[in-house]
């Protein structure tokens, strides 16, 4: 997948800015995509000169004026090729998880702290997702959303980013737990006479 595929999918929703399609991977894009918002601005320029995104400058009072982008036919296009062909399989590549590897031979204070701190970060991103799940949709339960609600992908694609940071969260949690108390049983041991 690339950025372009985030980015039309993104913008299948409606017309957006560069600043609002940033706000927009911020949230509902992050649990599969990260893009700095400078990414995002390149990439719109090159979506446009390819004819997949259409642009058009809107006039503020008292602010800059801002260009808003939509998805064109072509870009529907591009996106059904890349929904049809196979998918990669998920590779993870995180830093945490070699730190906690290695740790038997280290320091575990500064492993320790960093699994909390990314445990942290997990809960307040998942509240984050279930937020959107929420606005999503509405006052329907999720169960009757699922089987009729309008644009299901968004949603279910939220439900990744919960399940993912609740499964990080969790982890993070129990590991922790785990070489703090085997860090308390090592100095317990050193100590003794």
């Amino acid at each position: 997948m690339a950025l372009r595929h985030a980015v039309l999918a993104a913008l299948l929703d409606g017309e957006y800015s560069g600043y609002q399609l940033a706000k927009i991977f911020d949230v509902g894009v992050a649990n599969f995509w990260y893009a700095a918002p400078q990414q995002l601005y390149g990439e719109l320029t090159r979506l446009e000169a390819d004819g997949l995104v259409s642009g058009r400058e809107v006039v503020q009072r008292g602010r800059p004026n801002k260009r808003v982008f939509t998805v064109t036919e072509a870009g529907i296009g591009e996106l059904a090729a890349f929904a049809a062909t196979p998918g990669k399989p998920l590779l993870i590549r995180y830093d945490l998880t070699v730190k906690v590897h290695a740790v038997d031979r280290l320091d575990p204070a500064p492993v320790i702290a960093q699994l909390r701190e990314r445990a942290e970060e997990a809960a307040a991103k998942l509240e984050l997702f279930e937020q959107t799940l929420r606005h999503l949709r509405g006052d329907t339960a999720e169960e009757e959303f699922l089987r009729h609600g309008d644009r299901v992908g968004p949603y279910l694609s939220c439900l990744a980013g919960c399940r993912l940071e609740r499964e990080v969260r969790d982890w993070c949690v129990s590991a922790a737990r785990v070489l703090t108390e085997r860090a308390s049983t090592t100095e317990h041991a050193s100590t003794a006479p």
